[in-house]
């Protein structure tokens, strides 16, 4: 019985151990098209796959803004 060869690994993944992703499953946008989970804009969750380390964590710092702001901070 012979097993079926695993599918090649994606060249980027949406999980990096450097810096992880800030979703929380609470994926709703308001009118401004951030999330209210984990408060990154929807341009920022499409690129997350994509970016590398250094960006992702300007996207978490610019997420860490949005929420301290929502908070009235």
């Amino acid at each position: 019985m012979s097993t079926a060869p695993k599918p090649a690994k994606p060249l980027y993944s949406n999980v990096s151990p450097a810096v992880p992703s800030p979703c929380i499953s609470l994926c709703r946008l308001d009118e401004a098209k951030v999330c209210l989970g984990c408060f990154r804009h929807v341009e920022d969750i499409r690129q997350w796959r994509a970016a590398g380390d250094q960006q992702r964590r300007q996207i978490v710092e610019q997420a860490l803004v949005r929420r301290v702001a929502a908070a009235g901070g």
